[in-house]
């Protein structure tokens, strides 16, 4: 699911009608009792209309009255109906009947991020990244963030150790870097191994430290417990290697870390997440340009990959991750050279199969959004439109694959194209919280590819805005980064001074907006300076 993080990354911050929703399954009559104990009313806890789990429809506190009233932890889901790696989620666990029995247990929540206050909700609860899982005490204390990248296996066993009276991971990791290690128990390790960094939004750990933190923890865990120990050293080097100044260098010592992992097919296969999804970025690290060290890395990482590609208990998505690592791998030296022959009729067929057998709509929205992905990383650009425009007309969100539109037509030289896509995905997509986020992608492409379309730039802006709902909760979370990054594109654009007016027209719309929140909100402040940025938010 890493791979799938990154292509959003790219598509998203740099993926129209929703089909209608299938008849809601029966709830469980354990979650209809809890919640009429509550005093609720019976609906509020019918099931999202993918799984027959129980689902509490954005009413956090809700779900947590209920939780506190029948002593049951609370398992928020924290995602968007667009989102690749959200789906690969719906696809592989949530639909899972392990899952759905063992949801009778917790008092699960989803919260839409396009839905009314939930970015108000997601800055409560320090989430941002789309899916983030967290899974809490009734008190409200967070007992770990689940690792969504994980195979579904593996999700179970991380879901169920904190549900079975595992200790919230923020005491575990106090206690593991504290001295006191010796007194955690395997369980403890294995939560701190497989707690999903990736979303702890510098709850735990500060970004810059998490490396060094990552390592500590591998050299103090249990001998006996090697394996636990290995995959903490795994993520240690992974947290290196996508650091904002990582760069190439002779690493043998992390060499000699990672060549047994990938010459242990158990090992491997354990983990399938990092082999695969920071394979370009691991081996890019550890190894100079061009050097033997690397060439020989690249050739145990590939000997690796060849079974994951064809392991059929991974997911579809999964099993192309492999295929896009290879890809990866190839690139670091390649230059401007095309890939061998074999590897792009690899990538061709590993989509093709991908493309074929994938018919459930939630798999599908990851699945292609892999495919269109490693295609284009390939440098089969053509063949990576076709994919997504011809899952135009299928998916429930076709407006995140016409923003992949965007970025191929970028990468061809396609300038008009890439525009011209990007703003009909903005126009295609739905959502306050998706709009904005989409409203920005197009301005951001219209500021890079064609900032002398001044009158273009200043109506997409002046759209963006006027949209905007008046209210405190619009300044939250994710809505206030995509209104942020609005500002840093305008004032990148008008770094010559050329457009003080179209600016100043702008900035005077959303001054408008500003005044209709009360004067003592916070959000009010917020709104007055998000498209004003600080030095700090211009770097």
């Amino acid at each position: 699911m890493k791979a799938l993080l990154a292509g959003l990354l790219i598509l998203v911050v740099a993926g129209c009608s929703r089909a209608p929703e299938a008849p809601r399954a029966t709830a469980p009559e354990a979650a209809k009792v809890v919640s009429a104990a509550a005093g609720l009313p019976l609906g509020s806890g019918t099931p999202h209309a993918d799984t027959a789990v129980a689902w509490y429809k954005g009413d956090v506190d809700a779900a947590f009255s209920v939780a506190k009233a029948a002593n049951k932890p609370v398992f928020m889901y924290w995602g968007a109906v667009w989102c690749p790696p959200c789906n690969q989620v719906k696809a592989t666990v949530f639909n899972r009947h392990d899952f759905i029995e063992r949801s009778q247990y917790f008092v699960p929540v989803y919260v839409d991020g396009d839905k009314p206050g939930a970015q108000k909700t997601g800055a409560r609860f320090k989430v941002s990244a789309y899916p983030t899982m967290i899974l809490f005490r009734p008190d409200g204390s967070e007992i770990v963030r689940l690792p969504g990248e994980v195979d579904a296996d593996q999700y179970m066993r991380v879901l169920a150790m904190g549900m079975n009276g595992a200790r919230p991971v923020q005491e575990t990791l106090r206690s593991a870097i504290g001295g006191s290690g010796h007194a955690l128990t395997p369980e403890d390790w294995r939560m701190l191994a497989y707690y999903s960094w990736d979303t702890d939004e510098q709850q735990l750990v500060p970004k810059k430290e998490l490396p060094a933190t990552l390592a500590r923890l591998a050299r103090s865990c249990p001998r006996e417990q090697a394996d636990t120990a290995t995959r903490l050293n795994l993520k240690a080097l992974a947290a290196a290697a996508t650091a904002r100044d990582a760069k190439a260098r002779d690493d043998r010592a992390a060499v000699a870390q990672i060549t047994p992992v990938l010459a242990d097919p158990k090992l491997v296969r354990v983990n399938f997440d990092l082999v695969m999804y920071y394979a370009g970025a691991l081996a890019g690290h550890v190894t100079l340009p061009k050097s033997a060290a690397r060439a020989e890395l690249v050739t145990a990482w590939n000997a690796a990959l060849v079974p994951l590609a064809a392991d059929a208990s991974l997911s579809t998505a999964d099993r192309l991750a492999a295929v896009a690592a290879e890809v990866d791998l190839a690139k670091l030296d390649a230059g401007k050279d095309p890939l061998p022959a074999p590897l792009l009729g690899r990538v061709r067929n590993a989509v093709a199969r991908a493309d074929r057998e994938t018919t459930d709509p939630y798999a599908r929205q990851a699945v292609i959004s892999a495919g269109a992905d490693v295609l284009a990383e390939a440098g089969l650009l053509d063949e990576s439109d076709k994919l997504l425009t011809d899952e135009l007309a299928r998916s429930h969100s076709p407006y995140y694959f016409m923003l992949g539109l965007a970025a191929n037509a970028k990468k061809r030289g396609d300038k008009a194209a890439a525009v011209d896509w990007a703003q009909k995905a903005y126009d295609a997509s739905e959502g306050p919280a998706t709009r904005l986020q989409w409203g920005g992608a197009y301005i951001r492409t219209l500021v890079e590819l064609a900032p002398q379309d001044t009158a273009r730039i200043e109506a997409a802006a002046t759209n963006v805005i006027a949209e905007l709902p008046a209210g405190p909760d619009t300044f939250f979370e994710r809505s206030r980064r995509s209104l942020e990054k609005i500002g840093r594109q305008l004032a990148t654009w008008n770094k010559d001074g050329k457009h003080n007016a179209s600016l100043a027209r702008i900035r005077a719309q959303m001054a408008a907006v500003c005044t209709k929140l009360p004067a003592a909100d916070p959000a009010r402040a917020t709104c007055n300076g998000v498209l004003r940025p600080s030095a700090a938010l211009e770097t």
